[in-house]
């Protein structure tokens, strides 16, 4: 079976793209999902530098576009980034939640190894702002099982916080102590947005105004600015309601070498998925689909943790981004807290996380984070990085991009190979 690469990535600004009046609530929006495609793809094929004709498919990740921005049927827009060229080609909308656009380059990358595609464009995109706090709670509550969950008034906070009250259970650790270690984590993930120039929260955003650089000064603020969204967890452990998209150019990894195009090479790929409803999990404490998932990944990568480079996490909400740090391997179970309050996964460790501020402060715009995270990694080990610098020369990166309420588990492995 050949192996496929990525020649070529671009990824938009991460943000809220909307004006709202706040006398007549009348909402005009700024960016809108179609610009946000055209964008992401244009930018993806000319950092690719191929003749657009050479792309013979597409597939394009979008979880809710339908309750966002009122579109179903939103893949045949992705013929407007190039129109005179791309009428005709098939093109495809994959959902999977928030690991919707990882699994559509788990799609294209099944295309291209089957032999019947060349060259394929995968868009990850969403379009979240245009819906109030309530709208956006809605739909994203259509990403858990609705009748056990979405229905009884259960938030993915509230999923969530599930998790966190299992782990800080199954730990022993006190409420400071947990507390400590997600604040930890948020800070480390503040401080990496704000080297970022396509951040949500970056230069210049309320983490920056608020300087919410360190475990402390989260610890230091007052209720109204962090508070209780569903205990343990606070404001400011979740991620962020964005707008924004992301795109990749793949292809076979000898023709991207005889391209002689900056190559990285998709070294192993790992889906796994666990039973939606959380009531029939016994498993609370940790991410078992997304253990299995890397498990998968390494193995057909041939790699361990102690390969990695460098790693994207799926930090929708702090607990999460621990979870993810454990089913990497990275931390064992229980520990990912400590190393992380032991300053561990700076970019001046051995294997940094989220270099790009991850979902915390990149943002989360939730069809656009898997393309995200594969195209910010492809920008670090080509050595051209968007935001904050890897200390090293970085050669193998990984990704772990989850949907739901740790269902969907998505893992990539990417290895520079020219």
């Amino acid at each position: 079976m050949s192996k496929t690469a990525i020649i070529g990535a671009f990824n938009t600004p991460f943000g809220s793209f909307i004006k709202r009046d706040r006398e007549t609530k009348e909402v005009t929006d700024l960016k809108t999902i179609y610009q946000l495609i055209v964008d992401a793809g244009r930018g993806a094929l000319e950092d690719a530098g191929i003749d657009h004709q050479e792309i013979d498919g597409i597939w394009l990740g979008s979880c809710s576009p339908s309750l966002f921005v009122n579109q179903e049927h939103i893949a045949p827009w992705a013929l407007e980034v190039a129109p005179e060229v791309f009428r005709f080609l098939p093109a495809s909308r994959v959902e999977n939640a928030c690991a919707t656009s990882t699994t559509a380059i788990h799609h294209a990358v099944y295309a291209v190894e089957s032999g019947r595609f060349n060259m394929v464009l995968v868009i990850g995109v969403e379009k979240m702002t245009l819906l109030d706090t309530q709208g956006v709670t809605h739909a994203l509550a259509c990403c858990s099982h609705w009748d056990s969950e979405g229905a009884r008034g259960m938030t993915f906070p509230g999923l969530f916080a599930e998790y966190a009250k299992e782990y800080q259970k199954r730990y022993g650790l006190s409420d400071d102590q947990f507390f400590q270690m997600r604040a930890t984590l948020a800070a480390l993930m503040y401080r990496n947005g704000l080297e970022n120039p396509l951040a949500h929260f970056g230069k210049g955003g309320p983490a920056d105004r608020l300087g919410l650089t360190s475990a402390e000064a989260i610890r230091n603020l007052p209720e109204e600015k962090n508070p209780m969204i569903a205990p343990p967890l606070r404001l400011h452990d979740c991620s962020l309601i964005s707008d924004g998209a992301a795109a990749v150019v793949i292809t076979r990894t000898d023709r991207a070498q005889r391209l002689g195009r900056p190559t990285v090479e998709i070294a192993g790929i790992g889906h796994s998925t666990e039973r939606l409803p959380i009531e029939v999990r016994p498993n609370m404490h940790e991410f078992l689909g997304a253990k299995d998932a890397v498990r998968k990944a390494f193995a057909e990568a041939r790699i361990t943790p102690a390969d990695l480079d460098l790693v994207e996490v799926h930090d929708c909400f702090t607990i999460a981004g621990l979870l993810c740090t454990e089913a990497l391997g990275l931390s064992a179970d229980g520990k990912a807290g400590y190393d992380y309050l032991e300053g561990r996964f700076t970019h001046e460790d051995a294997c940094p996380v989220n270099l790009s501020g991850g979902l915390k402060a990149k943002g989360h715009p939730v069809g656009a984070t898997g393309a995200s995270m594969h195209a910010l990694i492809y920008k670090q080990l080509v050595g051209q990085p968007i935001g904050r610098v890897h200390g090293g020369q970085p050669e193998i990166g990984a990704l772990l991009n989850v949907g739901g309420s740790g269902v969907t588990n998505a893992v990539s492995v990417l290895r520079r190979i020219n």
